[in-house]
């Protein structure tokens, strides 16, 4: 792998990053760096944690996308060839989270050099306006504006695709579709998500109950009931809309009978009909944006900008943390964990108030990474007692923006590449609900994006920044992430699932590699904590439930408790002079070498 120096890194941040000095807390809040974690969840859907070695290497949510990546990588293509047969093969084997009918970002480096990072979410029609989610004057319920039509985005991952391998691949854009068209016709089995999704109803941001007849007839019996773990499922349908795709490249997605079908499939739903034209379709685009970049204790975090609020908050959770010595305090204490949670109370505050599509409104992510303000917020937080609100501060070019209300995000999934050159690829692929809108196009979800927008646009006669408008981009946590060490060299790729305890995982995980001395494998498993308010959410069946009372005494009276389900990371890092993958162990994921 050639270096990359990383004066020429610092060069592309929004804002300088200068390191902070560190102050320890007392030495008596502290219990020390635990050497037996005992991190995983006491139950797990998944196979357990999967590492492997070698050249190139693919982590993904399912092992059988992440060997459709891996036949990429033998076969001699690019990182960017193998996240784009990873991508596919998910659409097929968890049709729930992700996939072609809906969006995604990507965080790309190319032999270890400068980050580009992508952005294909997805886009509002040309029709839509602040009242979009509204009905009899009053804004929709989240649950009652999810299912049908006018949850549709225009999907934008083949575009995102498109661009990748025309800048990155070195294989034929046909081959990569090779395996996910197989798994399609040839079958796949239902595994444990699969089936656990199919078999939540409507609750916790599914959308089984919505599904149309089409996506019913695959995934249920002649008995009504979901399809159980381990029964061999074929997409037909899909099998050869996708070799459609393969040999009539990217523009018959966006222009022609798959258009005219979305189009007909949005509009014409019996629930929340829209009014998207083919127009909206056929002159959608994916972009390039500006990558967030900026210095923790020595190490670059680089990460997805706006529309992501990714980049900015993760960045903002670890900056304000590092005057504090974690690594002195270790895993296990509970002030690590106060702390933590204090520091994204913070970040998520300025997140849910500024953040919103650039081309819309003013971000002022100089503002937002800027140390000096990142200092300021972080001399609220202290280590033996709790804040008793987190509130938005004001960066430098901050917009006069009402706070809008947090909008719930569900699916998504993340996969990590790198190939024999060096080349990284860290991308976040989502449909958001757990079958996106119900609605099914030629086999695959329709993603329900447009539910990340905040519902009321203006509040006190302020307009809210990520309120819906024509064309516009809803707001993301998705949080692809590409972190360099201090040598100059790429250490670390991740990325997570889970609506906006993504951007709390990847915080953490970077936390465990840097600060705790852990791989990333072990940095995967630590347990969650997700503070995006006043109330704190610890993970059910890990150290982290029993230290509610030690939380509570450091003044978090509001607790709640999240299932090990809710959260899912891939990573691959590199040490000791070798690619080493990880998976979360809560989930299906896997490594799968080159």
């Amino acid at each position: 792998m050639r270096l990359f120096p990383l004066l020429l890194l610092t060069g592309l941040s929004l804002a300088g990053c200068s390191t902070l000095p560190s102050t320890s807390p007392p030495a008596s809040l502290g219990t020390g760096p635990s050497t037996s974690l005992g991190t995983g969840p006491s139950t797990s859907l998944g196979t357990g944690p999967s590492t492997s070695l070698g050249t190139g290497m693919v982590s993904a949510a399912d092992p059988r996308a992440a060997a459709a990546g891996a036949e990429m990588l033998r076969q001699g293509g690019s990182a960017a060839d193998a996240a784009i047969a990873t991508m596919l093969a998910l659409n097929v084997v968890e049709p729930q989270s992700s996939g072609i009918g809906g969006g995604g970002f990507l965080v790309y480096s190319e032999r270890g050099g400068a980050p580009v990072t992508l952005d294909g979410r997805e886009t509002a029609p040309a029709a839509a306006d602040p009242s979009w989610f509204f009905k009899d004057g009053k804004p929709m319920a989240f649950e009652e504006a999810v299912p049908g039509g006018k949850s549709v985005g225009v999907p934008g991952n083949i575009r995102l695709a498109a661009i990748a391998h025309r800048q990155y691949g070195k294989l034929p854009w046909a081959a990569l579709f090779a395996p996910a068209i197989r798994l399609a016709r040839g079958g796949f089995v239902v595994g444990k998500r699969l089936n656990f999704a199919l078999s939540r109803g409507d609750d916790e941001g599914s959308n089984v109950a919505a599904l149309t007849a089409e996506g019913r007839a695959l995934y249920f019996g002649t008995d009504g009931k979901p399809l159980a773990v381990g029964t061999t499922v074929r997409n037909p349908a899909l099998a050869d809309f996708l070799g459609q795709l393969a040999q009539r490249g990217p523009d018959s997605f966006y222009i022609g009978p798959n258009a005219q079908a979305i189009v007909a499939a949005v509009n014409g739903s019996p629930r929340n009909p829209s009014k998207m034209t083919a127009g909206d379709v056929a002159t959608y685009d994916a972009k390039p944006r500006p990558a967030v970049c900026g210095s923790y204790r020595g190490y670059r975090i680089c990460g997805m900008g706006p529309v992501s609020s990714g980049g900015t908050t993760v960045f903002a959770i670890l900056k304000q943390l590092e005057r504090f010595d974690l690594t002195a305090l270790g895993p296990r204490s509970p002030v690590s964990w106060h702390l933590i949670a204090e520091s994204t109370r913070l970040a998520f505050a300025d997140r849910d108030k500024y953040l919103g599509d650039p081309d819309f409104v003013r971000v002022p992510v100089a503002g937002l990474i800027d140390p000096r303000y990142l200092a300021q917020r972080s001399a609220l937080i202290a280590p033996d007692r709790t804040m008793a609100s987190a509130s938005a501060g004001m960066p430098a070019g901050a917009p006069v923006v009402a706070v809008g209300a947090q909008a719930e995000e569900h699916g998504t999934s993340h996969f990590v590449a790198v190939d024999r050159w060096g080349n990284v690829a860290s991308e976040t692929s989502t449909i958001e609900s757990a079958f996106g809108s119900g609605l099914m196009v030629n086999g695959f979800y329709l993603n329900n994006e447009l539910t990340d927008f905040d519902f009321v646009p203006n509040i006190d006669n302020v307009w809210v920044a990520n309120r819906v408008e024509g064309g516009k981009r809803p707001r993301s946590s998705m949080s692809p992430t590409i972190m360099w060490g201090p040598d100059g060299r790429v250490r670390l790729a991740v990325g997570a699932a889970g609506g906006a305890t993504i951007i709390a995982q990847v915080a953490k995980a970077i936390i465990g590699v840097i600060d705790w001395k852990l791989s990333a494998q072990d940095a995967l498993a630590l347990p969650m904590i997700f503070a995006p308010g006043d109330t704190i959410y610890l993970e059910r069946g890990t150290y982290l439930e029993t230290m509610a009372p030690q939380l509570r005494a450091l003044g978090h009276d509001k607790i709640g408790f999240r299932p090990p389900l809710s959260f899912k990371g891939n990573a691959i890092e590199y040490k000791d002079g070798r690619w080493v993958g990880a998976a979360d162990p809560r989930s299906e994921g896997a490594v799968v070498a080159e």
